[in-house]
């Protein structure tokens, strides 16, 4: 993962165009629970794990249940982003722009569209670098985008109103992180939770319907912390 701005508000574009200003509710199913100090992550204070390794980590079809359907991976897009209003997140996209030292190169990803209602979606990134490496940049580009409650990004040619509130995190893995944002653009609102759970050298981000992130939090740490 290269950690920049365009990353930390890929999910701000991204979602902003694939969510529906309403989002879908998803009653709490039951899910394996990964706590703190958990001897099944015990594998993940060593060596960094590889990018396949960590591909096979990530949540399927099966994982989620019935009404999921994998979203295919867009071509990656190149496109000058801009932040008004948020210094911090200027001065954090300046410094990765120009291969700066916030670089995760072990990672997998994907993504689903839930389609029992409105369509929603959940997509989950897992990174994978030393502990402090990746405790320092994810650390940073939460702090960065929660120290601005106000700002706009400019993506191409979409302007994007965001509003960022700090959420509390659950007590999960070795160190927390979440967010609600709301983005608006073009007279459409949607509300984007993005959580993050460091455990050693492992780290798992999920972003999407608030509901559906609550949901399945835990089955995709449990999933990523397994001993194989």
């Amino acid at each position: 993962m290269r950690v920049r701005v365009t990353t930390a508000l890929g999910l701000t574009a991204a979602t902003l165009l694939a969510l529906p200003a309403c989002s879908t509710e998803a009653k709490p199913a039951a899910t394996p629970s990964v706590r703190a100090g958990n001897p099944a992550a015990a594998d993940q204070v060593g060596a960094p794990l590889s990018p396949a390794a960590l591909e096979a980590r990530l949540l399927d079809e099966e994982d989620l249940g019935s009404g999921y359907t994998r979203t295919p991976e867009r071509p990656a897009r190149h496109q000058d982003v801009t932040v008004l209003g948020c210094p911090a997140l200027n001065e954090l996209g300046g410094d990765a722009a120009t291969g700066g030292s916030l670089d995760f190169p072990r990672t997998a990803k994907t993504s689903f569209t839930y389609t029992g209602g409105r369509s929603s979606q959940v997509s989950e990134e897992l990174y994978s670098d030393t502990a402090d490496r990746l405790s320092g940049g994810t650390g940073r580009i939460f702090d960065a985008m929660t120290g601005c409650p106000e700002y706009q990004v400019l993506t191409g040619s979409t302007a994007i109103a965001v509003t960022t509130q700090k959420t509390t995190a659950p007590r999960l893995g070795d160190e927390q992180w979440s967010l609600l944002l709301t983005l608006s653009a073009g007279g459409q609102d949607s509300v984007v939770k993005q959580t993050a759970i460091r455990t050693g050298t492992v780290l798992l981000i999920v972003s999407g319907t608030p509901a559906l992130i609550d949901r399945h939090l835990d089955t995709a740490l449990a999933k990523a912390t397994a001993t194989r």
